[in-house]
């Protein structure tokens, strides 16, 4: 079998040769001897992976597809799609951590051997599921075949990285690669919800989506991992990465929860879940006289309710399950009667109202609701409420998670462990439940928390004020003088891509892996100037980390940015659409680099365009060749022209910080209008 079938677009052309999309164009219009498309449509032509990859190297383009690259061209290209591969791809790897002896003994030979022998061997590795709907079965010989050049990669890959870290890139690329396609559970959000879960030895997740929930909870010894979803791929994915990752005794299955539940007698320690919003057609009217829905029949705009109900049908006596829930479940007329049941029973525990853009959709601030399977109705039960929208971070940055973190598990661990709270005004308290039995039954936190100390908020105000007045002296220390007019210079120009050959520097790419722990700089951190605040997606591939003096560039947007990284910047994983270039210190200096890269006509002229988008090539960009010491004097002004830029953007900051303050402290009468 020949990996002639895998097919590559010009986008994954243009990704192994480390430029861009207008490049690849280019080569096909010049170069009579460039492969012929071998599918894809006019429009967008898909090419034969060794055809290019053999082209790439006659001409000098391409030393060697790195090994990640080329498997991930392999996935891509699958001739059953990419989702198949990525399932074949993780049953290998399953087998070759779990047995590596089986794998390197049934590998030896020819595709078709190998075919015909893994479904025998991945029988024995696979994890178990229901005998009706598991989540994985072994794929046939087969359908096996086509895979083989694939999985023979996965297999050295595997080598480089080890089986977790392989698996973990491979869908980490894959989920990046289509986000439209997935509703993702951030992975800072799956981490809080299993703390709130705590402890458990069994624990499931009935709308497991791509497993992250049930990966975030801690391990424990015999500890038993149930997951189901709707969507095949999704749960073959979750049952792969769950068996992989962990050494947990894994259950998955596939199936509507709520119509066809796959684990009826299981009575769990905790249960997680991050349910799919909004959804009418959920089974309202085939599930009418369900034993689940103790505490009132759902109405059909009410699919959360549910999922609440299922939830706590499926936990112990004391479990405990964390939902992620859109907030309009905490006031809808509709749902009012079952809230009000939840309350009295003792069943709803908490509801915490989460930052703005803790997760899709991001423009609305979530909830997650706390429930106890009851063991006995309490005689007073109260109520925590959080409401934790302060640490909303700027832009799209996402939250403060640290200080969500903080404020989410100190409140709920006092309240569970002594029954009550403290009030902190604005953040927590706990209220008792025959106070929120009205007519509406509104479970929104911000409606009974009691707005910040006035004392607070005044000092608060007072210090924005001050740094505000600071800081706008300062930008009018730093507004540059007025330039000399002259005529433009004529110097001899070279090119990124020249000085990268030369050795002069290296160039990165972001977003190919990273840690929990480790700060992302994203694209937007570097066009609005703030500090690092994403994630990558989940995946342990190999994060390029940055050092003081890189130079870093987005590629999308068609903005004339480019930042050098500082000692507040430096060790943050690179993220996604961002390139990173290292000068040597010997040659450029990073500030003369990144200052010529700013110019509008430079990147106008290394700018491809799309129908929605523009990418930057950051190989055609230019700069003079210069002597260092007259790089280094043009390079103390670009440095003096970005303090003056974060000087303002900062101003900037403070002064809608101030505004907001005193719009919300004459409204609240904290501040007096005199």
């Amino acid at each position: 079998m020949q990996d002639n079938a895998t097919e590559v677009t010009a986008a994954g052309i243009a990704r192994l040769a480390g430029v861009g999309r207008a490049a690849v164009s280019n080569w096909r219009r010049r170069h009579a001897d460039f492969p012929k498309p071998v599918g894809g449509s006019e429009t967008s032509p898909s090419f034969a992976l060794a055809e290019v990859e053999d082209w790439l190297r006659r001409q000098g383009k391409l030393a060697e597809v790195p090994l990640r690259e080329r498997v991930w061209q392999q996935l891509a290209g699958h001739p059953e799609g990419p989702v198949t591969g990525l399932v074949h791809a993780g049953c290998v790897l399953l087998l070759i951590h779990a047995r590596p002896t089986v794998w390197l003994e049934i590998s030896k030979g020819r595709d078709e051997r190998l075919a015909a022998l893994l479904p025998e061997a991945l029988e024995q590795v696979l994890p178990a599921g229901p005998a009706e709907r598991p989540a994985l079965r072994p794929p046939t010989a087969p359908r096996l075949l086509p895979s083989v050049p694939l999985l023979r990669g996965v297999a050295d890959l595997a080598a480089e990285l080890g089986a977790r870290r392989a698996f973990e890139f491979l869908v980490g690329r894959h989920l990046d690669a289509n986000p439209r396609q997935y509703t993702l559970t951030p992975a800072e959000l799956a981490r809080l919800m299993a703390d709130l879960a705590g402890p458990a030895r069994t624990v499931l997740d009935p709308a497991c989506g791509t497993g992250a929930l049930l990966r975030a909870v801690d391990p424990r010894p015999d500890q038993e991992l149930y997951a189901q979803d709707s969507a095949p791929d999704l749960a073959a994915l979750t049952a792969l990465r769950l068996a992989i990752g962990t050494r947990a005794t894994v259950h998955a299955a596939v199936g509507d929860t709520l119509r066809a539940d796959a684990h009826p007698g299981l009575r769990a320690d905790a249960v997680l879940c991050h349910p799919p919003f909004n959804e009418r057609n959920w089974g309202h009217d085939e599930l009418a006289y369900d034993a689940r829905w103790e505490y009132g029949f759902p109405a059909r705009t009410e699919s959360e309710l549910a999922w609440v109900q299922h939830a706590l049908a499926r936990l112990r006596a004391g479990g405990t399950a964390v939902l992620l829930m859109p907030p309009a479940s905490a006031s809808r007329r509709s749902g009012r009667r079952i809230r009000a049941d939840l309350l009295r029973r003792g069943a709803l525990r908490a509801v915490v109202a989460l930052p703005t853009g803790a997760a899709p959709p991001y423009n609305l601030p979530l909830h997650l609701w706390v429930l106890r399977r009851p063991e006995q109705v309490p005689a007073q039960p109260r109520v925590l409420l959080v409401d934790a929208g302060r640490f909303t971070g700027e832009g799209r940055g996402g939250p403060d998670w640290d200080a969500v973190r903080e404020a989410v598990l100190d409140a709920w661990r006092t309240t569970d462990r002594t029954g009550d709270l403290e009030e902190r005004p604005g953040l927590a308290r706990t209220v008792p439940v025959i106070d929120l039995l009205d007519d509406d039954v509104d479970l929104a936190p911000a409606r009974h928390l009691p707005p910040p100390a006035v004392a607070d908020g005044a000092a608060a105000l007072a210090a924005v004020r001050e740094r505000l007045g600071e800081t706008l002296r300062l930008t009018a220390d730093l507004t540059p003088p007025p330039a000399d007019t002259g005529r433009p210079a004529h110097w001899p120009l070279t090119t990124v891509g020249e000085l990268a050959r030369g050795g002069a520097l290296t160039m990165s790419t972001g977003g190919s892996g990273g840690h929990a722990r480790v700060p992302v700089l994203t694209d937007h951190d570097v066009l609005a100037g703030t500090a690092p605040s994403g994630t990558l997606p989940e995946s342990d591939g190999e994060a390029v980390l940055t050092r003081p003096g890189d130079v870093v560039v987005p590629v999308l947007g068609g903005g004339a940015v480019a930042r050098v990284v500082d000692g507040s910047t430096a060790g943050a994983a690179l993220g996604r659409n961002l390139v990173l270039l290292r000068p040597e210190p010997a040659e450029l200096d990073p500030w003369f680099l990144a200052g010529f890269l700013r110019g509008t006509a430079n990147h106008r002229q290394a700018s491809s365009y799309a129908s929605t988008a523009t990418r930057l090539d950051v190989r055609r960009l230019q700069l003079p060749r210069l002597p260092l010491e007259e790089q280094r004097r043009y390079g103390a002004r670009f440095r003096a022209l970005d303090e003056f830029e974060r000087a303002l953007r900062r101003a900037g900051r403070l002064g809608d910080q101030l505004l907001r303050g005193m719009y919300d402290g004459l409204t609240d009468g904290s501040v007096a209008p005199d």
